[in-house]
């Protein structure tokens, strides 16, 4: 013990999970002891070098987080990794969502990780990004999943809803006791929802009465409570209703045939007067604007979920090209494959600055639509080049499932469009810095 630097061993367990080292160093048997310690002090054979890790955060950003919050990270790493990955494919491919996961997500407590009271951790919003990076980086699915449980539902609670409100859901959706959905987009209405909504709400009493429908809903057709954005007939503005799951009047319909996020269960939801109490409105959501406070929130977690993507379907080709030969040796070893590799890794770490220093606004209380939507644009564009580049590498091997990247080729698209396009995005950044709204 005298002859260990524990400034050294201090500095390894900002890149490592040391504990998680030494439990499976403690657990080898004297024979693999014995082979860690050759393979650790002997020299490599002649015409040998080691490779260098797979790591798709070539700046080191993660060096900036603290020990507890790079102690979260590596928690949901870890989860993802041995939980997650083995069975993204099958679920991915049969288009079913493993809800045996849900109590094991839970017990990661990171749900609500931003907010303050409630059972929440109340950490910084960069840890909000770190983990929507890490749950993209094996499963782009399930970290829409968590996003619009923990992100949208949760998120307009916490914003829009009475003490009361909070006081009922927030606890039991932090511990994943109650699921949630967000339904805003509609079939006829996407980017233009914010003056053209068609599901309509109107007072009769102490009830509201609920018409009309929303597509392409997360979680929907199995959630508890579902965030319903309706225009109220007599003032023309936006209110939210939490409405309950079995609610009459309520239908949610599973979207079939999906390109993309097959894991998550998409729903098209038929409202046909559908009574909610008073006390179900969310309280603080009196029009279009406290809607845009949850989304400004939530976009710029869907810039880190771009990220994730990307990183996940680098590392995969990456692993790849230093496994497959063509020519007697590894493809990596090719001027363009490792071309297409700079070229990622280039796209990746841009990306990073980006939404590090976008999540740094957000913690300081700087944060504006303009600085989400400009991180939307360039990660969802970004992430498409990326994933595109790591097909090519791949070859044909690209397109199946077996190799991972094929998923995230296809989810990248989702990306791309959900949380506001690329295009109604371009025209938020481009009012803010011209001062015109080029908005029809």
């Amino acid at each position: 013990m005298k002859q260990v630097d524990f400034n050294e061993l201090g500095k390894i367990s900002e890149k490592i999970d040391l504990p998680k080292i030494m439990k499976s160093v403690g657990d080898l048997d004297d024979t693999q002891l014995n082979g860690l310690m050759k393979m650790l002090t002997e020299k490599a054979k002649k015409g040998q070098h080691k490779l260098p890790p797979i790591d798709g955060d070539f700046y080191d950003y993660d060096l900036k987080l603290t020990l507890q919050q790079r102690a979260i990270q590596m928690k949901v790493r870890d989860f993802m990794e041995t939980e997650i990955d083995p069975i993204a494919n099958h679920y991915w491919n049969k288009a079913e969502f493993p809800m045996e996961i849900i109590p094991k997500l839970a017990a990661l407590n990171i749900c609500g990780v931003a907010y303050e009271g409630y059972g929440c951790p109340n950490l910084p919003f960069l840890m909000e990004g770190i983990i929507a990076e890490e749950l993209a980086r094996v499963d782009v699915s399930i970290s829409t999943f968590f996003g619009v449980h923990s992100g949208l539902a949760m998120g307009s609670i916490y914003l829009c809803g009475s003490d009361e409100q909070k006081q009922e859901w927030l606890p039991k959706m932090q511990k994943m006791e109650l699921i949630g959905a967000f339904g805003l987009t509609e079939p006829n209405v996407g980017s233009a929802v914010a003056g053209g909504m068609e599901t309509t709400c109107k007072k009769v009493g102490d009830q509201w009465i609920l018409n009309g429908q929303k597509k392409w809903i997360g979680n929907a057709t199995f959630a508890d409570v579902i965030i319903i954005w309706a225009r109220d007939i007599d003032d023309n503005q936006a209110k939210g209703f939490l409405v309950r799951k079995g609610n009459p009047g309520y239908k949610a319909e599973k979207i079939e045939n999906k390109m993309a996020l097959r894991t998550v269960q998409n729903a098209l939801i038929t409202i046909t007067d559908c009574k909610i109490p008073e006390t179900d409105r969310l309280q603080k959501a009196n029009s279009f604007k406290d809607t845009a406070k949850v989304l400004r929130m939530t976009r710029a977690g869907v810039a880190w979920q771009a990220l994730g993507c990307a990183r996940g379907a680098y590392e995969n080709a990456l692993k790849y090209t230093k496994k497959r030969e063509q020519f007697g040796k590894p493809i990596a070893k090719f001027q363009l494959i490792q071309n297409h590799l700079v070229e990622m890794l280039a796209n990746l770490t841009a990306m990073k600055a980006m939404v590090y220093r976008l999540s740094e606004l957000q913690d300081q209380g700087l944060l504006t639509d303009e600085h989400a939507s400009l991180a939307k644009v360039f990660c969802s564009m970004r992430t498409r080049d990326v994933v595109s580049r790591a097909r090519e590498v791949m070859g044909g091997n690209g397109i199946l499932l077996e190799y991972n990247v094929a998923r995230f080729v296809a989810d990248a698209e989702a990306i791309y469009s959900y949380e506001g396009t690329k295009e109604i995005n371009s025209l938020i950044v481009g009012r803010a810095i011209t001062g015109y709204s080029a908005f029809v």
